[in-house]
């Protein structure tokens, strides 16, 4: 018979998770995650002690998605990505086909450089001005929006700094930035690739064959700090700044993987990078750093610890007992046999609960299964690639995409639940298989002798 406590802490994950979701009156997420925090604590499934090792366990990767997203906001006031849909739009010459392909690279180095969540509310907007400045038809937008997202959402699989969740399984399973990179970004990219072709592929008959060559009325006016007030710069001036921006925040984001390989907490990093950001902003644009406290989304960590802390509740009635006994089979037969299967298990817990309780409860199993270090590693990242791939199969699965959602329909492009689904149906599926089966040969590569045995 289940206790009460266990019941309770049950009901209170199921509609905390219904309300994250439904987000009555556009309700800030963090709301029925805090309320469901309180009451876990409250029902005893979660101790004081208990709160202090989740605080340990998200401290750094919320600092780190925090840090990351002040850069965006930074890049947005020197007006950078506006720029960027500018370029878009020359680079593609008239081409709707060619178009296509700078848009993804586009929400691809976006998730890259920052995140997926902060990929999704700065690219989307300014696709959504772009195609509307073009005057497209609304079924042309949609092939431009819906690859978008999915390619931004799903580029958070690579690297694990582009992906809250991500970064807290990191922390829990005990592994390095660096390492995950490692085994990670070749089998995830090559997945992405294939995603990407078959997004063309599907949509190739929707793209419009010809595009406005010339878009003009997206660029912000730059600051120009040699003269008072905003001034229109030259565009090979202007050029040259985002270029030097950009190249300085690619260095933050390799100084990131530098940290995690010499053991210094990577979110001191990516703080020191956001604060020399609005150093430089400051003495540019003349805005001083504290209009940050309020743009800055710090709900973002409250929604992580809460949601965690609710997760961990679940861990403590007993729910990773039973996930094990279900999972161990799974696990422990081949690596590729754990790979193909974990993945899917997570790609369809993501779909049902969201991906971010369903990939802290697989790796809040994992640690407890005994396994040897490669094994849980292996079933780490397929964890990953169906928490990050695998979950676009619904718009439920993770936030982000119900961001992408919202964004799109307020930018009066209408797209529904089936038509979405009637294309990530046929893409997602093969893609999420392929790219468990890679990461298992690129793993057996990297690791041959340890496979071997």
């Amino acid at each position: 018979m289940i206790h009460l406590t266990a019941w309770i802490t049950i009901l209170t994950f199921l509609v905390t998770l219904g309300f994250i979701l439904w987000r009555p009156r556009g309700i800030n997420e963090a709301i029925p995650a805090a309320i469901g925090a309180i009451i876990i604590v409250l029902s005893g499934s979660v101790s004081i002690s208990d709160l202090g090792i989740i605080a340990g366990t998200i401290s750094g990767a919320a600092i780190t998605i925090v840090a990351t997203i002040v850069m965006a906001i930074v890049l947005e006031s020197f007006g950078f990505f506006n720029w960027m849909a500018e370029k878009l739009a020359a680079k593609a010459k008239g081409s709707g086909i060619r178009l296509f392909w700078y848009v993804n690279l586009l929400c691809f180095l976006m998730t890259l450089f920052f995140n997926n969540d902060g990929s999704i509310l700065i690219t989307t907007p300014i696709l959504v001005m772009l195609l509307n400045n073009m005057r497209l038809k609304n079924h042309q937008k949609i092939p431009y929006l819906l690859s978008g997202g999915l390619i931004a959402t799903a580029s958070s699989a690579p690297i694990g700094v582009s992906n809250i969740v991500n970064l807290i399984a990191l922390k829990i399973v005990h592994m390095s930035l660096y390492l995950h990179t490692a085994m990670m970004f070749v089998p995830a990219t090559l997945g992405l690739l294939l995603l990407v072709g078959l997004l063309f592929l599907r949509f190739y008959k929707d793209l419009p064959k010809t595009i406005p060559s010339a878009v003009t009325g997206l660029t912000l006016k730059s600051y120009h700090p040699l003269k008072t007030g905003y001034q229109h710069t030259s565009e090979k001036e202007r050029s040259k700044f985002m270029r030097n921006v950009l190249l300085f925040v690619f260095a933050v984001r390799i100084s990131l993987f530098v940290a995690s390989f010499v053991n210094i907490p990577v979110s001191l990093m990516a703080v020191i990078g956001s604060l020399i950001l609005l150093i430089w902003r400051w003495a540019y644009l003349k805005i001083p750093p504290g209009d940050m406290l309020k743009k800055t989304p710090w709900y973002i960590i409250v929604f992580a610890f809460c949601m965690y802390v609710i997760i961990y509740g679940l861990n403590n009635i007993g729910l990773t007992d039973w996930l094990i006994g279900f999972m161990r089979p799974i696990v422990s037969g081949s690596l590729l046999h754990a790979s193909i299967m974990m993945g899917i298990l997570l790609s369809v817990l993501s779909n049902i609960f969201n991906n971010h309780p369903a990939l802290m409860v697989g790796t809040l199993t994992l640690t407890h299964m005994d396994l040897d270090l490669l094994s849980l590693k292996v079933a780490y990242l397929a964890n990953v690639i169906g928490s990050d791939i695998g979950s676009l199969l619904l718009p439920m699965g993770t936030l982000a995409t119900l961001m992408w959602m919202h964004i799109v329909r307020k930018g009066k492009v209408r797209i529904t639940w089936w038509e979405y689904i009637k294309v990530t149906c046929v893409v997602i599926p093969p893609v999420l298989l392929f790219t468990l089966i890679v990461l298992y040969y690129w793993v057996f590569w990297l690791f041959g002798g340890v496979l071997e045995r």
